[in-house]
């Protein structure tokens, strides 16, 4: 079998199958031969799992999934790789490969369907442009899976394993702490890919909490209502944002505040989760 992480056969493999690389699918192979393993290990690839991959590239994080889990379920946009794999991951007879678009997918479905009576989890090697909507479909399907893995710009990867409240939160920090645990497990050079990316990346995995940290929908809509706008203007004070994205009167985000604990000079930032969900429940109930 091809050596999928050695320049030359890649370059060979692609040249016999007449690929050439798309910039608009953010395609960047894995040549470094120990990444896929290490996240394959670490994404809970073993005996009795189910894999969901989102993203196969040629196959190399594909197979090392394979090697371990039961059954390897990957949904891969690009048609021009089926052959590829065809060939790639021909030695493997637990590996099914679902041409389309993952943000067009039920996933729910697939896991359903593809791996009854197993534990499930997620790995990808996910395209920077795509990494946020892919992340937040993964986990507002609120898929039974017990992990997230994915390899994501080195950036991102701070951001979204960063302690709500610290100087690297934002909105997209808050819905990842609020649906799991996040955690940076080891950064991948730039030099690792092929193309080489003009950034570094960054494997991370999520845990998913074991139940929702607001149970009544409409309050967790308002939840995230609050936090986009919050975030929405960072310069300013939580009750200017707040104010003049939301609609509330000033007076009423200023007393939700006061309730809360917090300065009227705060700003949204600044703000745990704890002091999130207590401000949000105040304002709901002030509006």
């Amino acid at each position: 079998m091809t050596e999928l992480t050695n320049i030359a056969e890649i370059r060979s493999l692609l040249a016999r199958h007449g690929f050439s690389f798309s910039k608009g699918l953010g395609q960047n192979f894995i040549t470094d031969p120990t990444i896929c393993p290490k996240i394959a290990e670490l994404g809970n690839a073993g005996k009795g799992f189910g894999i969901l991959e989102v993203g196969t590239g040629i196959g190399v994080l594909t197979a090392e999934l394979a090697r371990r889990a039961d059954k390897v379920t990957a949904v891969e946009i690009d048609k021009r790789l089926l052959p590829i794999l065809d060939e790639t991951l021909s030695d493997f007879s637990n590996v099914k490969i679902i041409n389309d678009d993952i943000m067009k997918c039920d996933i729910s479905e697939i896991i359903r369907s593809e791996f009854p009576g197993m534990r499930t989890a997620v790995c990808a090697n996910l395209p920077y442009y795509i990494t946020s909507p892919v992340i937040m479909l993964l986990l507002e399907s609120r898929l039974p899976v017990e992990s997230i893995t994915v390899m994501v710009q080195r950036e991102a990867a701070e951001r979204l394993c960063a302690d709500v409240g610290s100087r690297d939160s934002g909105a997209i920090t808050v819905a990842v702490n609020y649906y799991g645990k996040a955690e940076k497990l080891f950064d991948v050079s730039r030099e690792c890919f092929m193309p080489s990316p003009n950034v570094d990346s960054a494997v991370i995995r999520i845990t998913p909490h074991s139940r929702p940290l607001i149970e009544d929908a409409e309050k967790e809509k308002f939840f995230f209502r609050m936090v986009k706008s919050g975030f929405s203007q960072r310069r300013k004070t939580a009750a200017n944002a707040l104010s003049s994205v939301m609609g509330a009167a000033k007076e009423t985000i200023f007393t939700a505040l006061e309730n809360t604990g917090l300065s009227l000079n705060s700003r949204f930032e600044q703000f745990d989760m704890e002091t999130l969900l207590k401000l949000s429940d105040e304002l709901r109930r002030l509006c």
